[in-house]
């Protein structure tokens, strides 16, 4: 696997499908290094941590005391975690994909979102509905964009990522959706929106973009090995949290 920072990603096709892959984007060694520092967060983690049990996605142990309930789903505050999990989120060739994505030179991380150790373990992972990462979020735009690497194979046997293209520039009704902003399965019009998602296939190094308003969900894992993925999200200096709410609760950092 080369270094691919200099490969043409598809700009045109990310803001007509709401995602787009870039291929090969770190390099073995640098995945291995990843891997590695992940490992040693998952053989002690250190909160904050998100289990599971606590979110409570179907498919997930009952409680925290129960069999596999403390099954990590993330590793909270990456960028606290380690200065290779910060360094990758900060990176310069990361940095120059994302400004040409938003066409802005000043783009900054949000570390009250993702900022994460994302994980998908056999047996006791759960099933992710259909919903947009807005809905929990709050800046006066809804345009962020989520960068998120595949440190293993990602495909649909082991929960990886299913989209639908279009969708973040589809106006849904409110009532489309049920109480905690999941799109609702029990409507038709949905199930043919959903009918159109593609899985992601990622290889160990690639790298995904996806609209903060783009569809998306994801299974539990089948396979017999973790799953892990480096997720950030990022937005532009115009596009401001809202104050008091958890969007602002951790400070913004300016991309190099």
């Amino acid at each position: 696997m080369e270094d691919n920072h200099k490969a043409t990603l598809d700009y045109a096709g990310f803001w007509r499908d709401g995602f787009a892959i870039l291929r090969g984007f770190n390099t073995r060694r640098e995945i291995d290094e990843l891997r590695g520092e992940v490992d040693a967060q998952l053989a002690a983690p250190v909160d904050p941590v998100e289990y599971e049990s606590i979110l409570g996605y179907p498919g997930a142990p009952q409680s925290l005391d129960a069999e596999g309930g403390r099954t990590p789903r993330r590793l909270l505050r990456a960028c606290d975690r380690s200065n290779k999990f910060r360094s990758w989120a900060l990176s310069d060739k990361l940095a120059d994909r994302l400004r040409e994505l938003f066409g802005s030179n000043d783009v900054y991380l949000s570390q009250s979102h993702h900022n994460c150790i994302m994980t998908k373990f056999k047996r006791f992972s759960s099933e992710t509905g259909w919903h947009r990462d807005i809905r929990y979020w709050s800046f006066t735009e809804a345009n962020l964009i989520t960068a998120w690497l595949a440190l293993d194979v990602e495909n649909r046997s082991n929960g990886g990522l299913r989209l639908v293209p279009a969708s973040h520039s589809a106006e849904l009704a409110s009532d489309r959706f049920d109480d905690d902003q999941f799109l609702r399965t029990d409507l038709g019009a949905n199930r043919r929106l959903t009918d159109a998602a593609v899985t992601v296939d990622m290889r160990p190094g690639d790298l995904l973009f996806f609209h903060c308003m783009t569809l998306h969900s994801a299974s539990w894992n089948r396979n017999t090995a973790v799953k892990r993925s480096l997720v950030f999200t990022y937005h532009t200096s115009s596009n401001k949290p809202l104050l008091g709410t958890r969007s602002d609760s951790l400070p913004e950092i300016e991309l190099p």
